[in-house]
C-alpha cells in the first residue's frame, strides 16, 4: 500500500521497494497530488474540532509527502519525521526509529500513521499502538489496511502481499484505550478535552 515499517525485516524496505511503491507513477497509490487532499481534509477535521497543529510526528515517513506538504503550508508547525527503513532514512532524511519499541519523550499534536502497522505481527503492532497513544497529544491519523479491505477494497496489483490481513475489529479494541474514534482515519486522543455530539464520533 503506502508506507512501511516492519520489525522483522526492515531490509526489505530498499530502493525497490520503494521504486515500485512511491516513485513510480504507474505502480505508486499516492503522489504529492493525494496527500495534499487528505492533508488539508485531515488538518480541517482536528481544527473543525477545537485542535491545533502545531507539532506533528510522522511514524513511517517513507518519501516524505507529509513534510513536503508541511514545509510549504504549514512551515511554523515543528515537525518530525521516523522510518523503520536505513534506505528511505537515508535518502529522505528521516531519523530510524522502529515504532514497535521506541516512543518519543514529548506529545505531539498530530500523529501520522500511514501503511505501517499492516507489516508488523500482532505482538509488535498491539506494541506500535501504545507508543503512538503515549506521543499523541491531540489525534492520530491512521491508515491501517484490514482483511476487509484487502478482500473488498485494495488493487490487488498495487497492494504489498507482505500486508498482514488482521481485523479492523483488532486494531478498534487496541486503538480503544488511548483514542475516540472520529471517523475516515481520525482518532482523538483520549487526553484531548473535546464535548463530540454523538453523530460526530465513529462507530
Amino acid at each position: 500500500m503506502t508506507k512501511a515499517s516492519r520489525t522483522l525485516a526492515p531490509a526489505a524496505f530498499d530502493a525497490e521497494y520503494y521504486e515500485r511503491f512511491y516513485e513510480r507513477r504507474a505502480t505508486r497509490v499516492q503522489g504529492p497530488k493525494e496527500v495534499a487532499h487528505l492533508a488539508r481534509g485531515i488538518l480541517g477535521v482536528v481544527e473543525w474540532l477545537g485542535g491545533r497543529v502545531d507539532t506533528v510526528i510522522d511514524v513511517g515517513a517513507g518519501t516524505g509527502l507529509w513534510r513536503d506538504w508541511f514545509a510549504e503550508h504549514r512551515p511554523a508547525a515543528s515537525y518530525r519525521s521516523v522510518d523503520v527503513s536505513p534506505y528511505a532514512c537515508e535518502r529522505y532524511g528521516h531519523e530510524r526509529r522502529d515504532i514497535a519499541t521506541w516512543r518519543a519523550r514529548g506529545r505531539f499534536d498530530l500523529v501520522v500513521c500511514q501503511g505501517v502497522l499492516p507489516y508488523l505481527p500482532d505482538a509488535a503492532a498491539a506494541a506500535a499502538i501504545d507508543n503512538l497513544g503515549a506521543m499523541t497529544r491531540g489525534f492520530l491519523y491512521l491508515e491501517a489496511v484490514t482483511a476487509f479491505d484487502l478482500a473488498t477494497v485494495c488493487d490487488r496489483a498495487l497492494t504489498d502481499s507482505a500486508l498482514l490481513p488482521r481485523a479492523g475489529a483488532w486494531y478498534r479494541d487496541h486503538l480503544a484505550p488511548h483514542y475516540v474514534p472520529i471517523g475516515l482515519g481520525v482518532w482523538m486522543s483520549r487526553r484531548f478535552d473535546a464535548q463530540l455530539y454523538e453523530l460526530e464520533r465513529g462507530a
